[in-house]
């Protein structure tokens, strides 16, 4: 048997919870939107095929893709891009956020050490880089999660949108096709991080490009690396004018010949 203030509780409960009565009767129910009148309450029934009847006289807009295309808006979620520094290293650090944002587990992220690359090069600053980077676009909503995942800005959403293919295999792009092609100035990585530098000052964007420093470490390691700048030109020659005093005859060997 159940004490007796366990029935005393339930009562006090219902009556907290019944509701209060209005201002009007019980069981009365009061209108407070106001109504429409006159020819407005004769058309509103048929409202609501207004912006039917005001289309069916506009005229229709056919956009002839694929051979004219239309421009997209500035913040359409097209095809992904994996951004780089100023000075050609990779912002992606292979933490894997995108791929737990990723509701529909399209991203597949690897991340290593950058301190198992030769000679203290670095792919991204800090420790760890992206080794293996793929979205299959199958499975892609283009819903932006992994965007506002990504905590160094590595991973954004340009216009592209024709991104169909003629096989599946093809639709699962891989790091070197989603990468920020390389602007003028930027060095191939790996190479070392600017000398004196943290990753703090490369997320505060003070890291404007490659100092002599990196210039040097690429060249000896890849000296064939087509993102090194051309070497400065070597010293020129000193050229020196030969003057002859004015009482001397210029080909004595000609005068001696005469004789």
């Amino acid at each position: 048997m159940a004490p007796p203030t366990t029935r005393r509780s339930t009562v006090a409960d219902d009556q907290k919870h019944e509701p209060r009565p209005g201002p009007s009767a019980p069981g009365e129910y009061t209108q407070r939107r106001p109504q429409a009148k006159g020819l407005r309450e004769a058309l509103a029934p048929v409202a609501g095929f207004g912006v039917t009847f005001s289309s069916m006289f506009r005229p229709t807009v056919t956009e002839q893709y694929p051979r004219q295309k239309v421009p997209t808006k500035p913040r359409y979620h097209g095809r992904h891009q994996l951004n780089r520094y100023p000075d050609g290293l990779e912002k992606c650090i292979g933490c894997e956020l995108c791929a737990w944002a990723c509701p529909a587990d399209a991203i597949y992220v690897e991340g290593a050490d950058n301190a198992d690359l030769p000679d203290g090069g670095h792919m991204s600053p800090g420790e760890r880089y992206g080794r293996v980077y793929q979205i299959n676009y199958l499975r892609c909503i283009f819903c932006g999660l992994c965007i506002e995942a990504c905590p160094t800005r590595a991973l954004t959403m340009t216009n592209e949108y024709e991104l169909a293919g003629p096989t599946r295999e093809g639709m699962i792009w891989e790091k070197q096709d989603l990468l920020a092609p390389l602007r003028e100035g930027m060095l191939a990585a790996p190479h070392p991080m600017v000398p004196g530098t943290s990753d703090t000052e490369y997320y505060r964007g003070e890291v404007t490009g490659p100092v002599a420093e990196q210039v040097e470490w690429v060249r000896e390691h890849r000296p064939d690396d087509p993102t090194l700048p051309p070497e400065p030109a070597g010293p020129q020659p000193e050229v020196r004018r030969v003057t002859q005093p004015s009482g001397r005859s210029a080909r004595p060997s000609a005068r001696k010949g005469a004789r």
